[in-house]
């Protein structure tokens, strides 16, 4: 899996538009989507943001582990 089917996913598990998780990075929703599709690569603090606000850890987010680990705190 990777990110860009994570970040839809969780988008949909929590009932979210992309209106407005683009709204929370601070961007369009036009840019949002192409992040979903892949027509752009999402930047990394983006990445960080959405780790946060989902509460998983980027391992998670970026596909490379299937265990939902809370985002670390300070």
């Amino acid at each position: 899996m990777n990110y860009r089917t994570r970040i839809k996913d969780l988008r949909e598990d929590n009932d979210k538009t992309q209106q407005q998780i683009a709204e929370y990075l601070g961007t369009s929703q036009t840019m949002y989507a192409r992040y979903e599709r892949g027509a752009n690569e999402m930047p990394l603090r983006h990445l960080i943001r959405l780790a946060r606000y989902y509460n998983v850890d980027m391992n998670y987010l970026c596909g490379l582990s299937n265990i939902k680990n809370p985002f670390p705190q300070k």
